[in-house]
């Protein structure tokens, strides 16, 4: 939608710059759809919303207000990266009122989706996983766990969700000793080993992440694990071998829908044939939607959250394998980004002297906006268990997710 003027805005900026000032501010104001949110020019001007504001965005120039206008949450995450665009107020209550009052509209496209081969695969997690494992230490918890936590009860800490998240994802895997185990992106290595440690399995878990592989494979040495986890330098293209468990934990994000059949056809082939079983853990959404395209270029380069929908008959059908539970976990999201980013917050005059002023508004962005995404439902969090169709041994209720006896040691 353009002015009515039959002039470009140039012009009209040249000849009345106020004028198309309080234009862009009301058309601004009219696209958040009645959120509560107070938008404030650099001059004073500013628009007030029917609800009380839950904070003020302050625009600081009219280069930025005409961006925004454009390409919405891409100019304002780079425009708030670089101090061009201040927020007055909650950043996290800001961004869930703007989700719940534009739910289900798409964003602008962010880059155009193509497979993910090796190499760019590489890329992508070069730009996110490899930013130093000294800066991730400052605000995950002690096991370096970088997904989504499980708290048995709100008041849990941080430590103790992800400890409860790991043994939650083996007992849904229902794991015996001598159980082999692959894991397609293992991260830092924390389920690996916390199944080798307490569950008497042998792992062999699959990262392309330098730094994470580095770390990992130090812990498994100063544990004594080396000879019970085998950490692999490799895609889930390069799995290969026999499993009896198959486990995916914060993967799936970056493989991208045109290569599920591919993912379920690495499943299907290591699998053991009847009595296989697995799970898969991820961000996904409840319609198709790509993520924005500020989050697209500057945080999660080719990552995609997909549906239920897309997963199971695009990776599980492929895999010959029968679902045998779904749970969405994404209030336990939620409060899992609260305590990164209040980590993130008092860490931050560390994380600055390793980077920028700019890194930090980039990152406090990017948390806030995902604790808002799944606070407001934008985003979910799955956790799909399945198994080989003729395996008949599921357990005849979920009670042994809640009270399963304890195996291995401490």
């Amino acid at each position: 939608m353009r002015p009515r003027a039959h002039f470009p805005i140039s012009s009209a900026v040249a000849f009345a710059p106020g004028l198309v000032d309080e234009w862009c501010l009301s058309k601004l104001s009219r696209l958040l759809n009645g959120a509560p949110v107070r938008l404030q020019l650099w001059n004073d001007e500013s628009a007030t919303p029917a609800m009380p504001p839950v904070a003020t965005v302050l625009v600081k120039d009219r280069a930025t207000l005409v961006r925004l206008l454009l390409r919405p949450a891409l100019a304002f995450g780079e425009a708030y990266s670089a101090g061009r665009l201040v927020v007055k107020g909650d950043l996290v209550r800001l961004l869930e009122a703007v989700n719940r009052a534009l739910a289900g509209r798409p964003y602008e496209p962010g880059a155009r989706r193509v497979p993910a081969t090796p190499t760019s695969a590489k890329d992508n997690v070069h730009v996110h996983y490899d930013l130093g494992n000294d800066f991730y230490r400052l605000w995950l918890d002690e096991a370096m766990v970088y997904t989504c936590a499980y708290f048995e009860h709100p008041t849990a800490t941080l430590e103790e969700a992800q400890r409860a998240k790991l043994d939650y994802v083996c007992r849904k895997l229902r794991l015996t000793p001598g159980d082999r185990v692959i894991e397609a992106g293992c991260g830092w290595g924390a389920l690996a080993l916390h199944m080798a440690t307490r569950y008497g399995v042998t792992v062999r878990a699959f990262n392309i992440s330098d730094a994470q592989l580095r770390y990992a494979r130090e812990r498994a040495a100063r544990e004594g694990l080396s000879d019970r986890v085998t950490f692999v330098d490799g895609d889930y293209r390069t799995i290969d071998g026999r499993c009896d468990v198959f486990v995916s934990i914060g993967m799936l994000e970056h493989v991208g829908p045109a290569d599920y059949a591919i993912f379920g056809g690495v499943i299907d082939r290591v699998l053991e044939p009847r009595h296989g079983r697995g799970l898969l853990h991820f961000i996904g959404r409840d319609a198709p939607m790509e993520f924005n395209s500020w989050i697209a270029r500057h945080i999660f380069p080719g990552a995609y959250a997909p549906t239920l929908g897309e997963v199971l008959p695009g990776v599980l059908e492929s895999a010959h394998v029968s679902v045998v539970d779904v749970e969405n976990l994404r209030p336990h999201y939620a409060l899992t980004l609260r305590h990164w980013l209040n980590r993130f917050e008092d860490h931050q005059e560390p994380i600055r002297a390793m980077f920028d002023d700019a890194f930090v508004r980039t990152w406090r962005l990017y948390l806030a906006s995902a604790q808002a995404s799944f606070a407001s439902g934008d985003l979910q969090l799955f956790q799909v268990s399945f198994g080989r169709r003729a395996d008949t041994a599921q357990p005849w209720t979920r009670r042994d997710l809640y009270a399963a006896p304890f195996h291995g040691t401490m």
